[in-house]
């Protein structure tokens, strides 16, 4: 059986988009301070602008979106 390939997610992603295709994301967001699943700004904020705009350094960034992904491939 082929597996099929998840779409990784990315700092350039929209919040919402995210939250739409991932929802299991959203948990790991609101554990780095992004609680956006309400936030008007989820359409078109990226990821990365929204964890820069609570405060998160690129390390952070970077840790978030790892531990995303990985709940991601996680639920296959």
């Amino acid at each position: 059986m082929t597996k099929t390939k998840t779409a990784k997610i990315t700092k350039d992603m929209t919040l919402g988009e995210v939250i739409t295709k991932h929802p299991e994301s959203a948990e790991i967001m609101a554990e780095y301070g992004l609680h956006c699943i309400g936030c008007h700004v989820a359409a078109w904020e990226s990821v990365e602008e929204g964890a820069k705009a609570h405060g998160l350094n690129d390390e952070k960034v970077k840790e978030m979106l790892d531990k995303m992904n990985k709940a991601v491939e996680g639920k296959k």
